[in-house]
C-alpha cells in the first residue's frame, strides 16, 4: 500500500479529515482486503447453506437450523478478518515507511492515523455484516434479529474488541510480515471461540464456559441470543466491554509510532 502523503497546511479539523479522506482511497485500492473482509465471510455462509444438513432443524441445537447459529459467526469472521489480518500490517507498514513519525510535524497527529485505519475497517466488517444477514435473508431465510437493538448493543461491543485486538498486534508487530504472521496466529483460535467449526452451543459444557469468557465466544452467544429475540447475557457483554477495555489499553501501552 502506498504511504499517505503528509499534510503540512491547514487547520487540524481539515487535516484529519483529509487523512480520513486519503485513507479511504488508499483502502479502496485494496481488492485483496475488501473482498476477505466483505466479501468471503458471506461467501463462506452461503456455501455452508448448500449443504443439506445445514438447513434442516437438528439436534445439536433445538429448534435453529445450523445455517441460523452461523449467521452471527460469518460476521464475526468478517470482524476478526478487518481486525486481526488487515489492519495491523498497514499500520506496521505506515510506522516502518516513518509515515507515522512524519505525521507528528503536521496539524494532525499520527493517532489520527490509527483512528482512521480502525474507523474505516470496522466500517468495512459492518457492511459485510449487514451483508450476510440479508443474504441470509433472502436466500435461507434466515430471521433477521429480533431483537434490535440488543444485537446492535453486541454487534458494536464485538466491532470494538476485535479492533482492540488488531490494535494491541499493531503495538507489537514490529514489520508487516510480523503482524501478518501474528495476525494469523491470533485469527484461527478467535475463530475457534467463536464456534466456526464447532458452534459454541454445542461444545461439551465445561468447554463452551471457558469459550463464553474469551472476547468472540461472549460474542458469538450475544449476537445469538438477540437474533433469537432474548437480550444478551450481561455476562456475555461485560466479557466483551472488558476485553475491549483491556486489549486497548494494552495497545496503548505498548504502541510505538516510530
Amino acid at each position: 500500500m502506498t504511504a499517505p502523503t503528509a499534510l503540512t497546511v491547514g487547520t487540524p479539523s481539515r487535516a484529519t479529515g483529509a487523512v480520513l479522506k486519503a485513507e479511504l482511497t488508499l483502502f479502496r485500492r485494496e481488492p485483496g482486503s475488501l473482498f476477505w473482509i466483505m466479501v468471503f465471510p458471506t461467501a463462506l455462509f452461503v456455501v455452508l447453506g448448500t449443504i443439506p444438513v445445514f438447513r434442516e432443524v437438528g439436534e445439536a441445537v433445538p429448534g435453529l437450523r445450523l445455517i441460523d447459529v452461523y449467521a452471527p459467526i460469518a460476521i464475526l469472521t468478517s470482524l476478526l478478518m478487518a481486525a486481526v489480518q488487515a489492519m495491523p500490517p498497514v499500520i506496521t507498514g505506515y510506522r516502518e515507511q516513518g509515515v507515522l513519525r512524519r505525521m507528528s510535524t503536521t496539524p494532525v497527529r499520527a493517532a489520527t492515523v490509527l483512528g482512521a485505519q480502525m474507523a474505516l475497517h470496522g466500517a468495512a466488517a459492518l457492511v459485510s455484516a449487514v451483508l450476510t444477514l440479508t443474504v441470509g435473508a433472502l436466500v435461507y431465510d434466515v430471521p433477521l434479529p429480533r431483537q434490535g437493538f440488543g444485537y446492535a448493543l453486541a454487534l458494536a461491543l464485538s466491532v470494538c474488541a476485535a479492533l482492540s485486538l488488531g490494535a494491541l498486534l499493531s503495538a507489537l508487530a514490529r514489520t508487516p510480515k510480523a503482524a501478518g504472521a501474528a495476525g494469523a496466529l491470533a485469527f484461527f483460535p478467535m475463530m475457534f471461540s467463536a464456534g466456526l467449526w464447532m458452534p459454541v452451543q454445542t461444545m461439551p459444557e465445561a468447554l463452551g464456559r471457558v469459550m463464553e469468557l474469551l472476547p468472540f465466544g461472549a460474542a458469538s452467544q450475544a449476537l445469538s441470543a438477540a437474533a433469537a429475540g432474548d437480550w444478551p447475557s450481561l455476562a456475555h457483554l461485560a466479557a466483551l466491554a472488558v476485553w475491549t477495555v483491556l486489549l486497548t489499553g494494552a495497545a496503548a501501552r505498548w504502541f510505538r509510532w516510530e
